[in-house]
């Protein structure tokens, strides 16, 4: 499914931050954490773009993957407070494109990294296939025990967010099949009870996942033709981010 780089033309820019000439602006270097999110063929259109919009006001957001401005390297990781894995297609063709890459994201969660998997990205961080980053697995959320749900079309789901009832855009999103006892903060549940939104301990590091999408904006239910009205909750997106490198 189609979803819907910002550059800001600095003018001049000096070695010094914080001085100022009449008619010339010095702008200081971002100094907020460096998020990666990830962009290429593991991926959909709109979808990195969704996640970085929702990333941006706490981050200084950058992409990953083949094409973009850090190629997905132990490298690159490790300069990065936290790696975000957004939507896509299909978990079977997304893990062929990105196996190669598991072993430098498990060693980057495992020495205190920051993981976020959205949708696809919550598929992925499972192991049949996947990272294996989770204590335990992941599967379908359509089909599976109790769910009334059947179609795995764009829809708006009610999950359970921290006891609340909450309205979220949904399309085949996994469900968090987590081993009995494991520690995870449990943030989401489906209507099933089954976890929707969860995070993890991974080594020293941590992992967000969810199923739905928080970081949807108003113009992917207008593609799908949804209603948007109480729908739009990028503040539960904010809250996994939170949840994930709180410490």
């Amino acid at each position: 499914m189609d979803r819907r780089r910002f550059l800001l033309g600095a003018g001049i820019l000096t070695g010094a931050a914080g001085l100022t000439a009449v008619g010339i602006t010095v702008f200081e270097p971002d100094s907020r954490p460096l998020a990666l999110v990830y962009r290429g063929p593991a991926s959909t259109e709109g979808c990195p773009e969704a996640v970085a919009a929702l990333l941006g006001s706490q981050y200084r957001v950058a992409y990953t993957g083949p094409d973009e401005e850090y190629p997905l390297t132990a490298e690159s990781l490790a300069k990065a407070a936290l790696y975000a894995q957004p939507g896509g297609g299909s978990l079977d063709p997304a893990w062929r494109k990105m196996r190669d890459h598991a072993d430098d994201i498990r060693a980057y969660v495992r020495g205190g990294g920051n993981y976020l998997g959205f949708c696809l990205g919550g598929y992925l961080a499972g192991a049949t296939p996947g990272f294996g980053l989770l204590p335990g697995d992941t599967d379908q959320y359509v089909g599976s025990q109790g769910a009334h749900l059947r179609s795995t079309g764009d829809t708006v789901l009610t999950v359970t967010w921290r006891g609340v009832r909450q309205e979220l855009y949904f399309q085949d999103g996994p469900v968090f099949k987590l081993n009995a006892g494991a520690p995870a903060a449990i943030l989401a549940t489906y209507p099933t009870g089954a976890v929707a939104a969860a995070v993890t301990p991974y080594g020293k590091g941590k992992v967000g996942v969810v199923g739905p999408h928080p970081e949807a904006d108003q113009t992917w239910f207008r593609d799908a033709h949804l209603d948007s009205t109480g729908a739009l909750h990028p503040e539960l997106g904010h809250d996994l981010i939170a949840t994930t490198v709180a410490r």
